[in-house]
């Protein structure tokens, strides 16, 4: 009885994870103030990848960018994030990288989000410059 009183309710947690991820890939998206099509798809085909409980994805982006709107700050976002097993970890940080390196380079803000976000994801610098080469080299070819 108590054990129940403590677990989670694994589909609300998932929909709230999912949410999260949204929320900090939209974040990632809008931070150099230009959210164009490209990275709004990037998102929504992450989202479309990690739904296991068939969330309409149009109302889930919606809700998403309505709460990225209201915070303030990113640590809401990646508190469930950071728990995520290194698999997902990875293809959530390699989806924002993505992003931020859609237009064909990354200012200062977006290197200062991922410096933030490997320490608030527990990713070592090493893996993030992993992600971040191999996106690029894929985009040069």
């Amino acid at each position: 009885m108590i054990l129940k009183f403590f677990s989670k309710d694994n589909q609300a947690n998932d929909d709230d994870d999912l949410l999260n991820v949204a929320c900090l890939m939209i974040h990632a998206a809008k931070i150099d103030e230009n959210y164009t099509d490209r990275e709004k798809s990037i998102v929504k085909n992450t989202i479309t990848k990690l739904n296991d409980n068939n969330e309409d994805i149009d109302k889930l982006m919606l809700k998403a960018e309505e709460k990225e709107s209201d915070s303030n700050h990113i640590q809401e976002f990646t508190k469930s994030i950071k728990f995520m097993d290194k698999v997902k970890k990875k293809q959530i940080i390699k989806n924002i990288w993505e992003i931020i390196l859609s237009d064909g380079n990354s200012d200062v803000y977006e290197e200062n989000l991922m410096r933030r976000l490997a320490g608030l994801l527990y990713v070592d610098d090493k893996t993030m410059g992993e992600i971040k080469l191999n996106i690029q080299t894929a985009q040069k070819k």
